[in-house]
């Protein structure tokens, strides 16, 4: 199989706009690093909610075609430089991403901060987020998790276990949940609803999980060769262009009650899009102000 064209990217987008889907967000590896991206984000912005992930790299050098996006998630991992390019691995990294976030905050364009919270930065969490907050940059969180094997194949890999990024304090990450609720209450700029840290609260205080994954409901991945999986540690079950067919099948329905009992990961998106869904889900953004709530109900 080769990498979707241009048209057959856009032929699916129309695709998803069919089956009523709202949201789309464009992750690697690296999204930016296509020729065609300009086009690409045009087009999806003008459909979807659209949501954008760079590490900060490519962001400066895309920034037209990041002019059409709903969100900007650059990647950051913490306020210390050295700290940052460590979790990276990359040297630079960090002076990268912070120019990248203060430009596009500089041109207007909706930037938001994405650290991943692990055992290296999870005591600056909240030091970090009202530094953002201060600067009318919001925060958008995610957990480090890490493929968990389930099927021979899956979609794409994103990361192996290190045991030196696994939250091992676990008094101190139920009392970041607790010390965010309670910033929330007076700060619109954390993209994170109490609910899911309320789920990830008890996830670390008692080893409970209070939702259950809504893979290929509520959310699904499609990856550059237009394959599409409910999450990306599982198999690929059919392409975008036979999605449509596939969607309201036995086959798929057999898949989801599979998913619905999966316990592989902790990836904090994926949590959000199982406990958040439908009108319920839009209505309890609605109710702690999200700045895409207005979006979200509108689509």
């Amino acid at each position: 199989m080769k990498e979707l064209s241009t048209d057959e990217i856009k032929m699916g987008l129309d695709i998803l706009r069919e089956l009523g889907v709202v949201e789309v967000v464009f992750s690697g590896g690296s999204p930016l690093l296509r020729e065609d991206i300009d086009e690409i984000l045009e087009y999806a912005s003008q459909y979807f909610v659209t949501t954008v992930y760079d590490n900060g790299s490519l962001a400066l050098e895309k920034i037209d075609a990041l002019r059409n996006v709903d969100f900007v998630a650059i990647s950051l991992d913490s306020l210390n430089p050295k700290i940052n390019d460590y979790i990276k691995g990359v040297k630079g990294s960090w002076e990268k991403a912070m120019e990248a976030i203060e430009t596009l905050h500089k041109e207007g364009i909706n930037v938001c901060v994405s650290p991943t919270i692990s055992q290296l930065n999870l005591y600056e969490i909240v030091d970090y987020t009202k530094y953002f907050l201060a600067k009318k940059v919001p925060v958008l969180y995610c957990l480090y998790s890490y493929d968990v094997p389930v099927e021979s194949e899956q979609l794409f890999n994103i990361g192996r276990k290190n045991d030196e990024f696994e939250i091992v304090d676990k008094e101190a990450m139920v009392k970041l949940c607790d010390d965010l609720i309670q910033l929330k209450k007076n700060n619109s700029g954390m993209l994170i609803t109490t609910k899911i840290l309320e789920a990830v609260k008890q996830l670390f205080l008692n080893g409970k999980r209070i939702w259950k994954c809504r893979a290929l409901t509520n959310f699904f991945m499609i990856d550059h060769l237009g394959r599409v999986a409910g999450c990306h540690v599982r198999s690929p079950v059919t392409t975008i262009f036979e999605l449509p067919r596939m969607w309201d099948s036995p086959e798929f329905d057999r898949l989801r009650s599979i998913y619905r009992e999966c316990k592989g990961c902790t990836y904090l998106c994926y949590i959000f899009y199982s406990i958040h869904s439908g009108v319920i889900g839009n209505f309890e953004i609605v109710k702690e102000n999200w700045k895409n709530a207005k979006i979200l109900l509108s689509s």
